[in-house]
């Protein structure tokens, strides 16, 4: 009997020894360590000072805090403060081991130790724990009707939604774009163009221009910062410098689908305005406020322009909103300034935050983070498409994507394979960090060396992985981008880009091709039959046609487009001049195009010029010879009946004569079915 007591005994002494004991941080707990304890109090005593200055501050405690941690690791309220810190840190995760050690060595440190014991648990997805320990801390409430028994239902509800999103994730790499763009700062709000070829985002690195800091948080202030994709590979990133970056904080918020127009934010005045900057060469131009309508006197921190650039989505939380920030919409009025704004509603909106709205070029895609629908905590990325005007439920983009953190910034490449967003995770390189999600689509799974791949995480990167050959369903859109040259001298040219839909007859949009690189860059959402007109002054206008399907798969199309000086000899096909099968009516699409002509002949009141037409080999010799001839000459009847005088024009069949590619495909015979001008005299 004495042996079985002794062993009860020794279990029982080795069950309370495993249970760490608190200790106090007096001087009597460490009487052989003065001097490390005199150390160890003065940082404990800065870590209380920040503590006690409120939320904002505590991110400042925690390097005091872990100094003296480090010392006496079984302080209860060091742990509890440590963990309450971490939750408002660029590390939330980590609060939990803090806070359990608490709860551990004193269970009623503080009478909120089981919300922040279930907010712990919701980050690091033990969501079981977490609720139980959210209802544990409802039953020490007083009364069920205060916000902060509503906070901890939404908390619950949080968990419920993460618990389900995680038994399902979706297939996607997540890998650290490096250390070209990110450093030990803070790097976060990427913006990237249509092709992936640019990324703009904002950091608080050392040296911001102006050397501001933010005394708050103790960190530099924000500048915008750029880099350029060479092949797989983003440059070095670079401060896009003033006037754009100036000595208060500026933020990259929207680039224009073309390139050639940038969004930013400046916190100088009313908590933050937007501003509009052009590129002009390689030169970004003043900012410019983008006005009343876009900007209030609350605070408006992110903003997506269409594909054609003719309405803005942004992010307001002035008054009026169904609460906190909410997503609004302008358009650009006939004076080309933005109508006043409206709220997108209550599909997309909540009585929580929404922000970080980002339009896809395909006219109808919006992607958006927000704190309400069914978030797994924090700002969660959602996907919504706007069909008939109707905007659709929110999606949740789901796990590994969203996390119970704070999932903002989700740019999507045209291409629907790459998507960047910042985030902070451990081993990252520090604070938020810029990530690229590679999004595998519902396809058979690829064969790897092992299941657990199938969801990268970010401390084992897969980047190797040829995410190429995988299809992904991605937007349906076709981006046409290349460089507009002079056609002798071929240096490029800046000129303006007309966007036609060919069916209405209207004018989508305009833009312009870079002044120095001659570069531009278009995006062409499916579904239409689109004209494309070149211009620029002493030159003759080219024109391109696109017949896109509604069920056209995302595309790329680089050309090169030499424009040609008004001279003796030149010759431009009319791509978007269109007649009836087998019959000389010209169909009504052909309007923009004949008025570009008819333009071009007033303009040049002295020049004539012989319009051609062409057919391909189908057919006899003779009858493509008759039909091309009826053609041309519906073409200049048409424009003598717009005023062009009949001396200036020389009608021209050429039947299959003149053929500029081969008749043995149906692309071939496609280009050589085409009606041009030749400039005769001058």
């Amino acid at each position: 009997m004495r042996k079985i007591f002794l062993n009860i005994m020794l279990v029982v002494g080795i069950s309370v020894a495993s249970y760490a004991q608190n200790v106090p941080f007096e001087k009597s707990s460490f009487p052989d360590k003065k001097d490390e304890y005199k150390e160890a109090k003065a940082q404990l005593k800065m870590g209380d000072e920040q503590f006690e200055m409120g939320e904002f501050a505590y991110r400042n405690a925690l390097p005091y805090y872990l100094k003296a941690q480090a010392f006496n690791p079984n302080n209860d309220m060091l742990n509890f403060r440590l963990g309450v810190c971490y939750t408002h840190s660029f590390e939330k995760a980590k609060c939990l081991s803090h806070l359990e050690k608490a709860f551990q060595l004193n269970p009623k440190i503080d009478p909120k130790i089981q919300f922040y014991l279930g907010y712990g648990y919701q980050l690091n997805l033990q969501w079981d724990k977490a609720i139980a320990a959210y209802e544990a801390y409802k039953k020490t409430v007083s009364t069920k009707e205060t916000p902060e028994i509503k906070l901890v239902d939404k908390r619950i509800y949080e968990c419920q939604s993460g618990r389900e999103l995680v038994k399902n994730p979706i297939r996607a790499f997540i890998d650290n774009v490096g250390n070209n763009i990110n450093s030990p700062y803070n790097d976060y709000t990427p913006v990237i163009s249509a092709d992936e070829s640019v990324m703009m985002f904002t950091s608080r690195r050392p040296g911001t221009t102006g050397n501001g800091v933010d005394e708050g948080l103790n960190e530099p202030f924000e500048d915008i910062y750029v880099s350029f994709k060479k092949g797989k590979t983003w440059t070095t990133a670079v401060n896009l410098g003033e006037p754009v970056n100036t000595n208060e904080h500026d933020a990259v918020v929207s680039l224009s689908p073309d390139g050639q127009k940038l969004i930013s934010f400046n916190g100088k005045k009313n908590g933050g305005d937007m501003f509009i900057s052009d590129l002009k060469g390689n030169k970004w131009g003043e900012p410019e406020n983008m006005g009343k309508a876009i900007n209030s006197k609350g605070h408006e921190p992110s903003a997506t322009f269409s594909f054609d650039g003719k309405t803005i989505y942004f992010v307001s939380d002035r008054e009026g909103g169904f609460g906190g920030h909410d997503i609004y919409m302008s358009k650009v009025n006939a004076k080309g300034k933005w109508e006043t704004a409206t709220n997108v509603g209550s599909i997309l909106n909540t009585e929580y935050d929404e922000d970080a709205v980002y339009m896809l070029p395909d006219g109808k895609t919006m992607y958006f983070s927000s704190r309400g629908h069914n978030s797994m905590g924090g700002y969660d990325i959602f996907k919504t498409t706007l069909e008939n005007g109707i905007w659709t439920k929110p999606e949740n983009m789901g796990y590994p994507v969203n996390s119970p953190d704070n999932d903002v910034f989700f740019q999507l490449a045209a291409n629907g394979v790459h998507a960047y967003y910042s985030t902070a995770n451990n081993g990252g390189y520090g604070g938020q960090d810029i990530y690229r999600i590679t999004l595998l689509g519902p396809e058979k799974q690829p064969v790897l060396l092992n299941e657990d791949n199938l969801l990268a995480s970010v401390a084992a990167p897969v980047s190797d992985f040829k995410a190429d050959k995988i299809k992904v369903e991605g937007p349906k859109i076709t981006v046409l981008k290349g460089i507009i040259r002079d056609d002798k001298t071929k240096e490029p040219l800046e000129a303006s880009i007309e966007l036609i839909d060919n069916t209405l007859n209207e004018v989508i949009a305009v833009f312009k091709s870079n002044s120095t690189t001659g570069r531009f860059l278009v995006s062409l959402p499916s579904g239409k039959n689109y004209g494309i007109a070149v211009k620029r002054d002493g030159y003759l206008f080219h024109s391109e046609n696109f017949d896109i399907p509604a069920t056209a798969d995302y595309a790329e199309v680089d050309k090169v487009v030499d424009l040609k000086k008004v001279e003796v000899g030149q010759t431009i096909v009319l791509r978007n001049i269109f007649f009836d099968f087998n019959k000389a009516t010209i169909r009504p699409e052909s309007a923009n195009e004949l008025d570009r002509l008819i333009k071009l002949l007033t303009d040049n009141p002295t020049l004539k010029i012989e319009l051609g037409s062409h057919t391909d080999s189908k057919g006899s010799d003779e009858y493509n010879q008759k039909l091309s001839q009826s053609r041309s000459q519906s073409v200049v009847t048409y424009l003598i009946g717009k005023g062009i005088g009949t001396d200036r024009l020389v009608a021209k069949g050429y039947g299959e004569s003149v053929p500029v590619a081969t008749n043995d495909t149906e692309e071939g015979r496609q280009q050589n079915r085409r009606t041009d001008f030749k400039i005769l005299s001058k």
